[in-house]
């Protein structure tokens, strides 16, 4: 496959991948290679991706704790103390191996050590394949409200090796899968058509590079999400508020990122149905495909009360006003509309029913 380009690095595939690690390696006389894995990746991934490494290179490995509930600032301060005692300096790199949250985790810790050093990252999920690999987002939650702290800083490269995939559960390629129909939905209705025809996630390898197209083409647009990239959260608002909500309840099964995303794709959904045109037969077709791949969740008119509350919190707001990504038709977004609270909990009525 050939490499995408972004803005200041490219997003290379496969076997494409390892070449270009190897020729950047060799040229690139960094001090030290520090490549951060968790449990999973390092039991799963590390062995593999260093294999395909040639060279005699100083590495460290630091591990972290898997899972979005260790996406904090206490585990990039041990990362940071890790970093430090084993001298790492300003020619360091650091090398992310993992999902979402080693990859925005990772470059965070990278983007703010010792005011920033180098970082590849290497995503492993489906998810992160398709959604972290671009746009140059790191951070980390601020207790159970997604991504508050951060900053947007590019890494060297991004390496995409779809045999990785082989290690995940069936549950966790669904997450992902929720990001690539959302591409879909924003962008470009014949790939919508397509994934929703899709008996299984085999074969996978040109729609992850279509999905990572997508969204590399509206990031150059718009790098810093001052406008149309803000396109890429549709069903974001109200997904990251119930994947907060279920984060930070214990009575409540944690939820995957794609889990509640696809959430949030059918509340907002019905938003632009109400508000921006969303043809009725569009709507229904978003509905029944979220709620044939994903498991449908009974919200509690105190569920939703707290749901809502959380609003409050998501990063596209302004001026006290919350803004969201609606769909005028599937492929056709609007950004920066307002939304009224009635019409909030009317979502949650149309979801349930």
């Amino acid at each position: 496959m050939i490499s995408i380009t972004s803005s200041s690095y490219a997003v290379h595939f496969n076997e494409t991948a390892f070449l270009r690690l190897n020729e950047h390696l060799s040229k690139a006389n960094y001090s030290k290679i520090f490549i951060l894995v968790d449990e999973n990746t390092h039991n799963f991934c590390l062995a593999p991706f260093m294999a395909e490494i040639h060279g005699d290179y100083d590495f460290e490995v630091i591990e972290i704790e898997a899972g979005e509930i260790n996406k904090n600032i206490a585990t990039c301060t041990q990362v940071w103390e890790v970093l430090s005692e084993l001298d790492a300096d300003r020619k360091s790199v650091m090398i992310n191996v993992g999902g979402g949250v080693v990859t925005d985790l990772g470059g965070f810790v990278a983007s703010t050590f010792k005011r920033g050093i180098n970082f590849i990252n290497v995503p492993t999920t489906l998810l992160s394949m398709v959604d972290a690999s671009v746009g140059g987002k790191t951070g980390v939650d601020l207790g159970a409200l997604k991504n508050q702290v951060g900053v947007i800083n590019q890494p060297e490269m991004v390496l995409v090796v779809s045999s990785f995939l082989q290690t995940l559960e069936e549950r966790q390629m669904q997450s992902g899968f929720a990001e690539m129909l959302k591409h879909g939905l924003i962008q470009d209705q014949l790939y919508w058509n397509e994934l929703k025809a899709l008996s299984s996630l085999e074969n996978i390898d040109k729609l992850i590079y279509h999905s990572v197209t997508i969204k590399n083409e509206v990031v150059l647009l718009d790098p810093t999400e001052q406008n149309i990239r803000k396109i890429l959260n549709y069903g974001h608002t109200l997904g990251h508020a119930v994947e907060s909500y279920f984060l930070e309840n214990p009575k409540h099964e944690l939820l995957l990122h794609g889990e509640a995303i696809a959430i949030g794709m059918i509340l907002e959904g019905y938003i632009s149905y109400k508000l921006t045109g969303l043809p009725k037969d569009e709507l229904e077709d978003i509905k029944s495909t979220f709620l044939s791949n994903y498991p449908k969740i009974d919200f509690s008119p105190e569920d939703i009360e707290a749901i809502l509350k959380l609003l409050k919190f998501d990063k596209k707001n302004s001026h006290g006003n919350i803004n969201f990504v609606l769909l005028k038709k599937i492929g056709e977004p609007e950004i920066d509309v307002k939304v009224s609270q009635e019409l909030l909990e009317e979502s949650f009525s149309y979801y349930k029913n």
